[in-house]
C-alpha cells in the first residue's frame, strides 16, 4: 500500500438529496471480526464486511500469520482459523497502510504469541504515536523496538507465556483497551482493563460472541472494570456486520443541512458506545428518525430518516465525546451552519489521529470563510444560520479521510466550490461514498 498520486476534487453547491441509501460495513466491527474469526478453529462466515484499504490491511496481516481468509462471489467471506496461541511468524513486514486500529490491535495480538512481526505504514499513519499502546503490552512482557517518539516502523516480538496485567488506561482509548484485551487472549490467568470513561465496547462483545470468558463489573463512579481469562478458545461464527455509523455521520449531516433535503440511511449500528454524533443533532434540531429499530449479531441497528433541519448551536457536553470522537470532524461542519454558537471541549484525543483534526479542522473552516477558534481542546464555531458557506478554497486533506469527506459536504453548502486537494484516503474507509452521494443528488 503504497501513497498514491494526489487525486483533487472539487465539490459544489447541491440540489436536495433524495433518496435511501445502504452504507458500508461498521470498521471497528469489521477489524474485529477478521482477527477473532482468525483465531478461532474451525470457519467463520462474515457477510457485510467493509472492503476498505483499512480492514484489508487486517485480512492481509491474518493471513501473514496463518489464517486463511477467502471473499466469495457473493460477497460473503470465510475465515478458516489457527486458534489462540497459533498465529504464524510473518515472513515479512505487515503493512498497515494508513489503518491505526490495525496497527494497535494487532500489536496486542502478537504481545502474547511466540513470534515476531514489523508492523509499517503510510506517512500518516508513520507519524501516529504508538506509544499508548506500547506501555501495557511492554507491561506484559513484549520487547517492543519503535521509531523516534514510538511511532512507525516499530517491530513487536512476543513472549509467551505472556505476564497478565491490571492496567488502567490513562485516557479514553477503545484501541488501548481492546490491544489489551487481546493479548490477554493468550495470557495464563486474568487480564484486566481498568476504564474510567467507557468507550466503545465491539470488543467485550465481539470477545464474548466468540465464546471467550469476558466480564464486565461497573463501579458506583462509572469505571468499568473488564476481565479477560486467558488461553481461551475461540468457537467459529456467523456475522453480520451492520453500517458504519461514523461513515453514516456524513451522510446525515449532508440532509440536515442541503435545503430541503429527505434521507434515508439503512442499517446504521447504533451502540450505545458509538451513537453520540445523533443525539447531539437532535439537541441542535436535527429532525432524525430511528426507524425498524432491532438488534443484529448483539448490536442494535435501526434504519435512520433525516430531513433538512433548522440547527442551532449548542455547548457540547465533553462527556459525549468518546461515543462519537470520529465524527467531531463532520460535527464541526453541521456547526457551520447552526444559529448561533457552538462550543466543543475535551477533544485532546483528536490531536492524535490520522491528522491533527482540531488545528485541520480549523485551518479549513477558515479557509472556507467560517468562524471559528481554536483552543487546546476543542473549536468554538459561530454558525451562518443556515446560508451557504463562502467556500472557494482548496483544502489540505492530510491523507485523513474524515477531513476530507467533511469538506466534501462543506462543499454541497457552499458559494464557491470546495476542493479537497486529495480524495484518495477516502478508500481507506468508504469506498463508495462519492458514488452514494451522486445517486443522492438524482
Amino acid at each position: 500500500m503504497t501513497d498514491q498520486t494526489a487525486t483533487p476534487r472539487a465539490f459544489s453547491a447541491s440540489v436536495p438529496l433524495k433518496g435511501r441509501i445502504a452504507i458500508p460495513g461498521d470498521k471497528s466491527i469489521s477489524h474485529r471480526s477478521l482477527m477473532l474469526s482468525a483465531l478461532a478453529i474451525g470457519e467463520s462466515r462474515v457477510t457485510g464486511l467493509l472492503e476498505g484499504h483499512d480492514v484489508l490491511a487486517t485480512a492481509a496481516a491474518m493471513r501473514a500469520m496463518g489464517a486463511t481468509i477467502e471473499r466469495q462471489d457473493d460477497g460473503e467471506w470465510r475465515v478458516h482459523g489457527v486458534g489462540v496461541g497459533g498465529l504464524l511468524q510473518p515472513q515479512c513486514a505487515l503493512d498497515m497502510g494508513n489503518s491505526g486500529t490495525s496497527t494497535r490491535l494487532l500489536m496486542g495480538l502478537v504481545a502474547s504469541h511466540p513470534i515476531t512481526a514489523t508492523f509499517v505504514g503510510d506517512a500518516s499513519l508513520s507519524g501516529r504515536p504508538m506509544g499508548r499502546v506500547i506501555d501495557p503490552l511492554a507491561q506484559m512482557g513484549a520487547d517492543i523496538s519503535a521509531s523516534p517518539g514510538g511511532r512507525l516502523p516499530l517491530m513487536v516480538r512476543g513472549l509467551a507465556p505472556a505476564i497478565p496485567l491490571s492496567y488502567r488506561l490513562p485516557m479514553a482509548s477503545a484501541q488501548v483497551k481492546s490491544a489489551v484485551l487481546l493479548a490477554g487472549l493468550n495470557t495464563p490467568g486474568i487480564t484486566e482493563v481498568i476504564e474510567p470513561v467507557p468507550t466503545r465496547d465491539h470488543s467485550e462483545r465481539m470477545l464474548r460472541g466468540f465464546g471467550a470468558e469476558l466480564t464486565v463489573d461497573t463501579d458506583g463512579d462509572g469505571t468499568r472494570h473488564i476481565h479477560i481469562r486467558g488461553e481461551a478458545e475461540l468457537k467459529p461464527q456467523s456475522i453480520i456486520v451492520p453500517g458504519d455509523p461514523s461513515s453514516a455521520a456524513f451522510f446525515i449531516v449532508a440532509a440536515l443541512v442541503v435545503p430541503g433535503s429527505d434521507v434515508t440511511i439503512a442499517n446504521v449500528g447504533l451502540n450505545p458506545t458509538r451513537a453520540g454524533l445523533v443525539d447531539v443533532l437532535k439537541q441542535m434540531g436535527g429532525d432524525i428518525e430511528l426507524l425498524n429499530e432491532r438488534e443484529v449479531g448483539g448490536e442494535p441497528v435501526a434504519d435512520l430518516r433525516v430531513h433538512h433541519s433548522n440547527l442551532k448551536g449548542i455547548e457540547v457536553d465533553p462527556a459525549a465525546a468518546p461515543s462519537m470522537i470520529d465524527e467531531f470532524p463532520i460535527l464541526f461542519v453541521a456547526a457551520a451552519l447552526a444559529k448561533g454558537r457552538t462550543t466543543t471541549t475535551g477533544l485532546d484525543e483528536l490531536r492524535v489521529k490520522e491528522s491533527d483534526r482540531l488545528a485541520v479542522m480549523a485551518a479549513g473552516l477558515d479557509a472556507i470563510g467560517v468562524r471559528v477558534e481554536e483552543s487546546e481542546d476543542g473549536l468554538v464555531i459561530d454558525g451562518t444560520g443556515g446560508d451557504p458557506l463562502p467556500g472557494g478554497a482548496t483544502i489540505a486533506g492530510h491523507l485523513d479521510h474524515r477531513i476530507c469527506m467533511s469538506f466534501a459536504i462543506a462543499g454541497l453548502v457552499s458559494k464557491a466550490p470546495v476542493t479537497i486537494d486529495d480524495i484518495a484516503p477516502v478508500a481507506t474507509s468508504f469506498p463508495n461514498f462519492e458514488a452514494l452521494l451522486v445517486g443522492l443528488q438524482r
